[in-house]
């Protein structure tokens, strides 16, 4: 059985580590360097780094500050924000990124999957989904989380597998920065559709609700942030604990 993965995220936006609820009320929370170098010692299992306002903005992801991240990293590590051409991908694995992680760019044209999945395969493309769901319906915002889209989660998920993402990072926007739990029902329905991992996000709020993604999410990995940033708790007692409940992690 392949081990379930404790990804902590950091969130930037002007060089700090940001955090918000539902997608405002931005705070910042620290330097991205020291987290990053603090995760990668504590025993996560992968990184992830999202410019948060990269694509709003208009700009390119801080390819100095991925560098001065990567440099202390032994983790599998994820870039994403403000990226929309396959020289902005070469930029970041230069600098030290595993994988990219694609949203605004993606869901503005598809074709970019295919493309980055041709050139690099699709073991580096992670397609982000931002997505809120009322009455029922899940919708994909871009520009984090601050513009709606005509795609539904999904077939856009589908649609992105299709077209060679290796892995789908899905945020539900109306449990981010709540810490009431994952969206585990959708989670588990893009883990029963899809046949790429599903990375869940946005609600981890306490190691009960990682337990509860892993088994009633079928999530292949687990998200966090403000729960590891503001040390509620650490990587190496989520693992003890979702080991005691039978679930596989690399310890």
């Amino acid at each position: 059985m392949l081990t379930k993965r404790i990804i902590p995220c950091l969130d930037v936006m002007n060089g700090m580590t940001v955090k918000g609820i539902n997608f405002i009320n931005i705070k910042e929370v620290g330097d991205p360097v020291e987290l990053g170098a603090l995760y990668a010692e504590q025993g996560a299992d992968e990184l992830v780094f999202l410019d948060i306002t990269a694509s709003h903005e208009g700009r390119k992801t801080f390819v100095h500050l991925v560098k001065r991240i990567a440099r202390h990293l032994n983790i599998p590590f994820t870039v994403g924000g403000g990226i929309g051409h396959l020289d902005d991908i070469e930029a970041l694995l230069s600098a030290g990124a595993d994988k990219v992680s694609i949203n605004s760019a993606a869901l503005r044209d598809p074709n970019l999957i295919d493309q980055i999945a041709l050139h690099f395969g699709s073991q580096f493309v992670v397609v982000a989904i931002d997505a809120h769901e009322q009455e029922g319906k899940w919708t994909a915002y871009i520009n984090g989380g601050r513009i709606s889209t005509d795609k539904e989660l999904f077939s856009w998920a589908k649609e992105a597998e299709d077209r060679g993402a290796g892995e789908i990072l899905f945020t539900s926007m109306n449990h981010d920065g709540t810490k009431n739990g994952f969206a585990c029902e959708a989670t588990a329905r893009l883990s029963y559709e899809l046949q790429i991992p599903v990375i869940a996000s946005g609600g981890a709020g306490s190691m009960d609700h990682f337990a509860e993604v892993f088994i009633k999410g079928k999530a292949d990995a687990g998200l966090a942030a403000s729960i590891f940033h503001f040390r509620e708790i650490t990587v190496p007692q989520l693992k003890k604990y979702l080991k005691g409940f039978g679930i596989p992690v690399r310890l």
